[in-house]
């Protein structure tokens, strides 16, 4: 077919060309692409999708997994004691341990902008994030001890503690045989009452040399004071002598340097004191005709901190040690933000007469709503799987009372047996995550269209 033109030439229409293969955005046949990608796909598929696939199907089938469990494993999650336990423990970890990291990583990251040795403290607070999950828990076991002598929390602990109360320095001496005094509510009191010119002896036993308060001195016999009453009370032992002479002050003994003596009439004290270096002691004449006590105070247990890993208080030590572990992983990202932040602003704000505590309240963190909510929502999902410290720290006595959900799950799933109820908290577990991951993927598309 033809057609005339314009000079009366005839011409033939040209032949529409062939399409040409479509391509992907950078520019590559979308079946080399797709090719590329298959790996990667069956690798999803066999590591992801299936399992997670298999843990959906699982869950609604018995411990056997022949029978049909319905919705019998889900039930469990909110009747089982152990798991509600975990669940509640669930959630004092997303309440707390993102919310403390992110404004710790906060703190550190802004102040770090002011002082010289900022990046040296940067690099500090973020070397436990170099560390694994086992290692971090096995640290803070040792860290959490309940001997002062071994765990650095109780250590410090203590030393707080018998700064403001001293400890006693007697807490295993009592009375040995034939001694002139017998229990008392805890310490210990004459047999009969004493009167003015008296010497009275107190011995006692059972201290260790080496425990001894630093200014003792060798003991003294005490000499008799008209109108007072004067003794001594001291360690009636005598190394690689045994007890030597018995109720007798012995050259080489130790006197009780400190201790309290009370003078006791009818259920009152009339009187008090303390033994001198040498363990001699004199009282008043008020003291006539009164029975003398050691009281409690001076044979108390010494202090030996918290028990961090007790039931009470083992999930706040736990999210503690996630808290050592990833407040840096906070800061270094909040840092980033605050590099990239409009420093006109901040000038400005200060222009217009804001102090520090201002700009950073309306100015700073507004700016960083993002870099926040980025830090936030992954610590969330980071500890809503969190299993190796909870495993670790905490002892077989309180495990129970530190239980979180992944943790459950193992239990569950290999120490019970009991695999469909495992599935079904895997299942659990997977939901309480795709909120928080629909947000955070909602909110960067949000970030995008801007």
């Amino acid at each position: 077919m033809t057609s005339a033109s314009a000079e009366g030439v005839a011409t033939t229409p040209a032949t529409p060309s062939a399409p040409r293969p479509r391509k992907s955005v950078t520019g590559t046949r979308k079946s080399v692409a797709a090719l590329f990608l298959l790996p990667a796909l069956v690798l999803l598929g066999a590591l992801v999708v299936y399992p997670i696939g298999y843990s959906v199907v699982r869950s609604f089938y018995d411990q056997s997994g022949d029978g049909f469990a319905g919705i019998d494993n889900y039930r469990a999650l909110f009747t089982d004691d152990g798991i509600r336990t975990a669940l509640k423990n669930n959630i004092i970890w997303v309440v707390f341990a993102p919310t403390v990291s992110t404004a710790l990583g906060l703190i550190f990251a802004v102040l770090t902008e002011r002082i010289r040795w900022g990046t040296a403290f940067k690099l500090v607070v973020f070397m436990p994030m170099a560390i694994s999950m086992l290692a971090a828990g096995i640290i803070f076991r040792l860290v959490y001890d309940q001997d002062p002598d071994k765990g650095v929390a109780n250590a410090v602990w203590v030393g707080v503690h018998d700064t403001f109360a001293q400890a006693s320095a007697f807490p295993k001496a009592h009375p040995g045989a034939q001694s002139p005094l017998k229990p008392d509510g805890g310490g210990f009191i004459t047999k009969s009452p004493v009167s003015a010119g008296d010497v009275v002896v107190l011995p006692l036993v059972g201290v260790a040399p080496d425990l001894m308060p630093d200014d003792a001195k060798n003991a003294v016999a005490a000499k008799p004071q008209p109108g007072k009453i004067t003794g001594t009370t001291w360690q009636d032992f005598t190394r690689g002598k045994g007890v030597g002479e018995r109720n007798g002050v012995d050259a080489t003994e130790t006197g009780y340097a400190g201790m309290k003596i009370e003078a006791v009439k009818d259920g009152k004290v009339v009187a008090s004191t303390k033994a001198a270096d040498d363990g001699t002691f004199t009282l008043p004449a008020a003291a006539d005709g009164a029975l003398l006590r050691l009281p409690a105070d001076n044979f108390k247990e010494p202090y030996n901190g918290l028990d961090w890993l007790g039931p009470s208080l083992v999930t706040p030590a736990i999210i503690g040690s996630y808290i050592w572990m990833w407040a840096g992983f906070a800061m270094v990202l909040i840092a980033a933000g605050l590099a990239g932040m409009p420093r006109e602003l901040l000038e400005a704000a200060r222009v217009d007469g804001a102090n520090e505590w201002q700009v950073f309240r309306r100015v700073t963190v507004p700016l960083l709503a993002p870099v926040l909510a980025v830090v936030t929502v992954t610590l969330m999902i980071n500890v809503l799987k969190v299993f190796d410290l909870v495993f670790i720290i905490a002892p077989g006595s309180s495990q129970d009372d530190a239980n979180v959900l992944a943790l459950e799950l193992y239990r569950k799933g290999f120490s019970e047996d009991q695999p469909g109820i495992a599935s079904a908290i895997a299942v659990f577990l997977l939901l309480l995550v795709i909120p928080v991951m629909w947000f955070n993927v909602r909110r960067l598309r949000r970030e995008v269209r801007r």
